[in-house]
């Protein structure tokens, strides 16, 4: 995500930093090596232009280059006309006064709506709020049985229809929603290949039947500057009140996510970061300037702790740590609800300058993390417990039973016990009372 645009802008602001003092034409060079960045990136041409005069204009100025810290003061100033640029702070769903809140997704086709309709109505689910999803996409064949299928996977109802008439079946579910009490409405609509009269005059009608407090346009982050064109030409006909960016996590250059607020003024409400349908993800413009930057995302990392830890597993892990009761069973508990979290890449570069620390070819195998798991699963409980009674026999039978070789078990057995040891010098050498696991086979 916007990887090819955060090591560009570091190594700019690297070169910055090396400068004790800076003068106007310092400044001028640095922006002009800016705009090529983004561009590269693939933000629209206007917005690349307006974002870099914007900078010169705050940059160039006596308390700036006068300052003791001149670059960090740039830097300062670029975070923060990104941050304005991806929209200014987090946009929150709005919802009716009167139920139900009806929120339309539309989108051309491909760009993920049905699956985004799924995620959204679970991400509302877990936030304590009931939803019906709607199947107005007739002309797709697989989109209500799509629709169904998530439905319940998330045990979510869905209102379909089956053929007929889009806007009918859209107040048709508004008001079976009213008479179940359900208080959101989740519209998936048809799309098309390309923006057509025929389609934007169908939204316009259902617009107009069942009168949605929210408008989101589901933009694919992959088309580039080609998402920026779809949100304008949606936005001029519907007024859209936010968009679902999907695909972010992927091999994309952030265009679009630096784009579509400045062209259309709608936010970015969310971002799709994973196929599963809990990867949907509110949008916090300040986190990913800081991304972009190399500060990292320390409050993003945190909320994804606390959604896989509780306070009480975070104390018990503490006590083991400190009392030496750490074991590979607790590794393996450990590993797994890291990697609930994402990939450990993603994880990595959200600690503040590791995006910069880490070599750029380096790549996390997150196939090693699953050879790891197989291994340990492959042991006894006694076996967990105890490294220490793993023989040659006992190692051949773990690799046998995990697909790996012995040399995979005792590279693991070797790394546990080094940081054991490491722990060990770290709390004084404190052990705590271990239980017997003799019992165990």
């Amino acid at each position: 995500m916007l990887e090819a645009l955060s090591e560009r802008l570091g190594a700019i602001f690297a070169r910055l930093r090396s400068r004790g003092r800076l003068t106007e034409s310092d400044v001028g060079e640095v922006l002009r090596e800016v705009r090529i960045a983004l561009l590269e990136a693939d933000v629209n041409l206007a917005v690349t232009k307006d974002f870099v005069a914007r900078i010169r204009e705050r940059a160039v100025g006596t308390e700036v280059l006068t300052s003791l810290t001149p670059a960090q003061s740039v830097i300062k100033i670029v975070h923060d006309e990104l941050v304005t640029l991806l929209g200014g702070a987090n946009a929150r769903l709005q919802f009716a006064d009167a139920p139900p809140t009806v929120i339309m997704l539309v989108g051309l086709q491909g760009s993920g709506k049905t699956t985004q309709a799924g995620k959204l109505a679970l991400r509302l689910k877990e936030g304590g709020r009931r939803s019906l999803l709607v199947a107005a996409d007739v002309y797709r064949p697989a989109a209500i049985t799509q629709l169904q299928t998530l439905g319940k996977q998330i045990d979510v109802p869905v209102y379909d229809e089956g053929a007929g008439d889009p806007v009918k079946i859209a107040e048709h579910g508004v008001a079976e929603a009213r008479r179940l009490g359900i208080p959101t409405v989740i519209v998936d609509t048809a799309g098309r290949l390309q923006i057509d009269d025929d389609l934007m005059r169908e939204l316009e009608r259902m617009r107009a039947a069942v009168s949605p407090t929210e408008i989101l346009l589901v933009a694919d982050s992959m088309t580039g500057q080609e998402a920026t064109n779809v949100a304008k030409g949606f936005n001029d006909r519907l007024g859209i009140t936010g968009v679902i960016l999907t695909k972010l996590d992927g091999d994309t250059r952030g265009g679009a996510a630096l784009s579509i607020h400045h062209v259309t003024g709608a936010p970015i409400k969310f971002v799709g970061v994973g196929e599963k349908l809990a990867a949907l993800e509110p949008f916090h413009p300040e986190r990913l300037a800081s991304r972009i930057l190399g500060m990292g995302d320390v409050l993003t990392l945190i909320e994804k702790t606390q959604a896989v830890y509780s306070e009480e597993q975070a104390r018990e892990l503490a006590t083991k740590l400190r009392t030496q009761d750490f074991t590979l069973d607790d590794f393996l508990g450990q590993l797994r609800q890291v990697r609930k979290m994402g990939s450990m890449g993603e994880l990595l570069k959200m600690i503040p300058g590791m995006s910069r620390a880490l070599p750029k070819d380096m790549e996390i195998d997150e196939g090693e993390l699953s050879k790891i798991e197989a291994i340990i699963c492959s042991m006894t409980l006694r076996e967990r417990g105890n490294p220490s009674i793993l023989n040659g026999s006992r190692r051949k039978r773990i690799a046998l039973g995990s697909g790996t070789q012995v040399s995979d078990v005792n590279r693991l057995v070797k790394q546990f016990d080094a940081s054991r040891q490491m722990m060990k010098q770290f709390t004084g050498g404190k052990r705590g009372r271990r239980f017997p696991m003799e019992s165990y086979g």
